[in-house]
C-alpha cells in the first residue's frame, strides 16, 4: 500500500484559497451592514446612534403615543421621552392604537403595525395608490394647493383611509378610492383585497367602523350594459371578507351609534335606517307595519310603547 505526502502550499497555490477567503470577509461584512429593511430605526434619548426595532426596551410604562416625524412614546406620568420609531425617508401621517399594537399610516404608502411594549415592528404593508391618493396626484386644482394645504389633505385622508376594528380580533383595514385591503393584525396577513366596480369609486372620508365591521360609500359615474348610470351604493366589510352590499344614493352619510350599530342617512327621500353590523341586516323601527316581517327587530320594544305601560304617578 502506498501512499502520498500532504502537498505543501506553495505561494502560487496558496492565492486562490486566500482569494476565497476575501470574498467570504466581504460578504460578511456586507451583511453585517446591509440596510435595516423599510429603513427601520429606534432610539432612546441619550443614544449615540439609532438602532434597529427589535431592541427590547426597560419595562413597559403607560405610553403616550405620537406621530411626526415618526412615532413617539412618551411615559404619560412623568412627560419624558422613552424611544422615537422613524423610517428613513418616510414621514408618519397618523396613528391608530389597536390592542397592544400602534398601526401608523406613512406618507409613502406604506403601513405599518408596531408592538408597543417593546417597540418590535409586527409587520409592514404597502398600499398600492395610497401614497398617490394622500398627495391628491393629479386631482383639479392639484397644483395650486400650498405646502401647508397639501400638509392637511395628507393628514386628513391618511385617518380617512385607516380603520382598526378589534372583533373577532384586532384588524385593519386600508381604503383608497380605488381598493380596500384587511389585514389581520397578530401577524399581517392579507384578509381580503377588494374593488369597487368598473366606473366607481370608493369614499374613504365617509367610511365608519364598528367593534367587527367597515362600512364604505362608493360613488359611480359609469354606466351598465344598458347604458344606465351605475347606482352608488354601501360595501360593508368584515375579518373573513364576508360582507354585504347595500344599496345607497351618492351622497348617502354614514354615522356610527356604538360598537354595533350604524345610522345611514340617504336624504329626504330614502330616509334614515339603522343597520346592525353584527346581524347584517337593518333594525327595523318600533311600530313599523314590516316589524313582524323584520329580519331584525327592536331588541327592547318600542320607548312609547314601554313608556305607555308606566304608571303614572299620583300627586299626594
Amino acid at each position: 500500500m502506498s501512499w502520498k505526502p500532504l502537498r505543501t502550499l506553495t505561494p502560487r497555490s496558496a492565492l486562490p484559497a486566500m482569494a476565497v477567503l476575501l470574498v467570504l470577509g466581504a460578504g460578511a461584512a456586507a451583511h453585517a451592514n446591509r440596510p435595516v429593511p423599510f429603513g427601520d430605526q429606534v432610539s432612546a434619548p441619550g443614544q449615540a446612534q439609532a438602532s434597529p426595532v427589535g431592541a427590547q426596551s426597560d419595562g413597559a410604562p403607560t405610553l403616550d403615543l405620537r406621530v411626526g416625524p415618526g412615532l413617539e412614546a412618551y411615559d404619560r406620568t412623568s412627560g419624558a421621552l422613552l424611544w422615537t420609531y422613524q423610517r428613513d425617508g418616510a414621514t408618519a401621517l397618523h396613528l391608530s392604537v389597536l390592542g397592544g399594537s400602534a398601526i401608523v399610516v406613512w406618507d409613502d404608502g406604506m403601513v405599518t403595525s408596531v408592538q408597543t411594549s417593546d417597540h418590535q415592528v409586527r409587520w409592514h404593508r404597502a398600499v398600492p395608490g395610497l401614497a398617490e391618493w394622500l398627495r391628491g396626484d393629479g386631482e383639479p386644482g392639484a397644483d395650486q394647493r400650498t405646502d401647508a394645504q397639501r400638509k392637511q389633505l395628507q393628514l386628513e385622508r391618511a385617518a380617512a383611509a385607516l380603520q382598526t376594528v378589534t372583533a373577532p380580533e384586532a384588524w385593519v383595514q386600508v381604503t383608497t378610492p380605488g381598493l380596500t385591503m384587511g389585514f389581520r393584525d397578530r401577524d399581517g396577513d392579507l384578509r381580503f383585497n377588494f374593488r369597487p366596480l368598473f366606473g366607481c369609486l370608493f369614499d374613504p372620508l365617509r367610511a365608519v367602523q364598528t367593534d367587527s365591521a367597515v362600512l364604505v360609500p362608493r360613488t359611480c359615474t359609469g354606466t351598465n350594459s344598458s347604458g344606465h348610470l351605475l347606482p352608488g351604493g354601501i360595501t360593508g366589510f368584515k375579518l373573513d371578507g364576508h360582507g354585504w352590499q347595500l344599496n345607497a344614493g351618492p351622497k348617502v352619510q354614514l354615522t356610527a351609534l356604538n360598537g354595533h350599530l350604524v345610522k345611514i342617512d340617504d336624504g329626504p327621500l330614502a330616509g334614515t335606517r339603522i343597520f346592525d353590523t353584527d346581524q347584517g341586516a337593518p333594525e327595523t323601527p318600533c311600530d313599523s307595519p314590516a316589524e313582524p316581517f323584520a329580519a331584525l327587530k327592536p331588541p327592547t320594544g318600542c320607548p312609547a310603547t314601554a313608556a305607555a305601560a308606566q304608571p303614572l304617578a299620583t300627586a299626594g
